[in-house]
């Protein structure tokens, strides 16, 4: 059975002073007399006092946690985005609280609410929808927030994010130049701004190649999962064999490997009959059963950079420099799209 809880009360009796003396060691001991806080500190030993910090630092109005909100626990891409958050934030002496929108409005919504209450530094958050008014309140009434792989539209909140207009790009003038005229691009949720710069790319690419918008379907999709590409790879498969797409581009890599999963099941050839290529570069890219060609983001860089981002503002408010940092990506090319040729 646990013995009772010892106060600051029970420390400033036994060491013979005031409750505020006590404070004072523990928050400012530099204004307190060296006798005065051997004694008390002496005093805190003795009776084995354990300061509560999380309530001394919510009365001082700042907490040592941040939040982190991400679209999808469950996808690598923000795994990677989490470890680069907390590697910069663990340095520092700070704690992530961890949450996961799951895409969900209302879910991202009650999360910003507690976070809120615990009384965070600041909020690190990739948002469900572009225009997020929560976000602004939450700033207006003193949390920091940071936009993590969106481009903030406002000056004065910071944002760290990579130019998917360019990755779309990047990925179809690889495959334009391979030859491809039909081509799939497999993505959604459409409210995404990450899904529709990826597909704005893309459609510049193919103009700039002087082709027509219509070599390039769109199979769009309810999530940015394995599953959902699988599906699409379904509904591709189920075109006409004369029409159908010679190569895909896909928003993310999960969406390829799902539509790796199902072609190999209809045994349709990787690269020879359908090209691929996926958006991040996360590690099962590479290890695939076909090595998947993919779009590389800088992911923990993404988590890193933001993290900086907020604590140099919590440190230096007045004098901090609001940023919207902006990564380029980079094509890398494996076996799933290296040697592909159109079929006849």
């Amino acid at each position: 059975m646990a013995g009772p809880t010892i106060s600051i009360r029970d420390v400033a009796t036994q060491a013979g002073v005031s409750v505020g003396t006590v404070s004072n060691v523990l928050n400012r001991p530099d204004i307190v007399a060296a006798s005065t806080r051997t004694r008390v500190l002496a005093a805190i030993n003795a009776l084995g006092f354990v300061p509560n910090d999380a309530a001394r630092q919510l009365r001082r109005g700042r907490g040592r946690t941040i939040g982190l909100v991400v679209l999808d626990v469950a996808n690598p891409f923000f795994t990677d985005v989490a470890k680069g958050v907390e590697d910069t934030t663990g340095a520092a002496g700070m704690a992530v609280i961890f949450c996961n929108s799951n895409g969900d409005p209302a879910r991202e919504s009650a999360y910003l609410d507690l976070l809120e209450e615990q009384r965070v530094r600041g909020v690190l958050i990739t948002p469900v929808d572009d225009a997020n008014e929560r976000l602004v309140r939450l700033r207006d009434r003193g949390v920091l927030v940071i936009l993590l792989d969106r481009r903030s539209t406002r000056p004065d909140v910071c944002s760290v994010s990579v130019d998917d207009v360019l990755g779309g790009e990047l990925a179809l003038r690889h495959l334009v130049e391979a030859g491809h005229r039909q081509i799939a691009f497999v993505g959604g949720p459409w409210r995404l701004e990450q899904v529709r710069d990826r597909w704005t790319g893309a459609v510049r690419a193919l103009r700039d190649a002087g082709r027509d918008e219509g070599d390039l379907r769109r199979f769009d999709t309810p999530s940015l999962t394995v599953a959902a590409g699988r599906d699409a790879a379904a509904r591709i498969l189920g075109q006409p064999r004369s029409g159908r797409a010679t190569a895909v581009f896909c928003a993310n890599d999960l969406l390829a490997l799902g539509i790796l999963q199902e072609l190999t099941r209809q045994q349709v050839r990787v690269p020879e009959e359908i090209a691929l290529v996926g958006y991040d570069d996360i590690d099962f890219a590479a290890a695939a059963a076909v090595p998947l060609s993919s779009v590389r983001q800088p992911r923990q860089r993404l988590g890193q950079t933001a993290a900086q981002l907020l604590l140099d503002e919590t440190e230096d408010p007045t004098g901090h420099r609001h940023q919207q940092v902006v990564f380029e990506p980079e094509l890398v090319v494996r076996e799933s799209s290296r040697y592909a040729r159109p079929a006849g």
